[in-house]
């Protein structure tokens, strides 16, 4: 074949793409579909389990760490696994509470360009994402209970993400969501009572009962045990 014809040939039938395939709509569709697929898989070996969720910005020293530690202690003392977004800060102290008591220490990390969040140390188990969604589902899954510390906007995005399937009822198993830290919570529950409930209506007390806030990590354990916020 004459070296123009071969060219013909080859523009015809194996045209050079004119960008990346890895940023197709197609290729994004098969890599969601990967890690739901490797996702699933993971979270299947821990059916007793309780996710952590805070900010990543809180050191050892700040008193939402040291109180994210003592209850991973105590959830593995009671046969729970333990957990977290993988990071540092609350995830970092709940991870550490965990891997300390030689417990079932678990991350499911985020891949992120900017922030520089790294796996934390005290990791036994982990998996990564790059969706946020995909690692939320995740997260999500196999909780038996969820755990919420002060945080920003991605700990408000969790929070409201679980209280909607919890509201909805869209979760595989009935669970608990315990908010640590009246300080910091008991204003975003009063504006909630105040503002959606009795102003507006746009939830029923039912719905705001799903929450409980508390302040000790002994408390935290209790409700997560007796599954208290779905008895109604």
């Amino acid at each position: 074949m004459k070296n123009k014809e071969k060219e013909n040939f080859e523009d015809q039938y194996f045209p050079f793409p004119e960008k990346d395939f890895r940023e197709t709509f197609q290729w994004r569709i098969f890599r969601i579909m990967a890690e739901f697929v490797e996702g699933f898989q993971f979270v299947a070996d821990f059916n007793r389990s309780v996710s952590f969720f805070g900010s990543s910005r809180f050191d050892e020293d700040n008193p939402h760490y040291e109180k994210a530690r003592k209850l991973a202690e105590l959830l593995v003392e009671n046969d729970y696994a333990v957990v977290t977004g993988g990071g540092p800060g609350i995830m970092e102290a709940a991870n550490r509470g965990a891997y300390e008591k030689d417990g079932e220490s678990v991350g499911i990390n985020i891949q992120l360009r900017n922030e520089g969040e790294k796996a934390n140390d005290y990791l036994k188990k982990s998996v990564g994402f790059h969706y946020f969604f995909t690692r939320k589902v995740m997260l999500s899954y196999a909780s038996y209970g969820y755990v919420f510390f002060p945080g920003g906007f991605g700990t408000l995005d969790e929070l409201f993400e679980m209280l909607t399937l919890m509201q909805t009822e869209k979760l595989p198993q009935p669970v608990a969501l315990v908010a640590v830290g009246k300080d910091y919570w008991q204003p975003l529950i009063d504006w909630m009572k105040d503002t959606l409930l009795e102003e507006y209506k746009t939830i029923s007390q039912e719905d705001l009962d799903l929450i409980k806030v508390v302040d000790a990590p002994e408390e935290a354990l209790k409700i997560i045990k007796e599954g208290e916020p779905l008895k109604r």
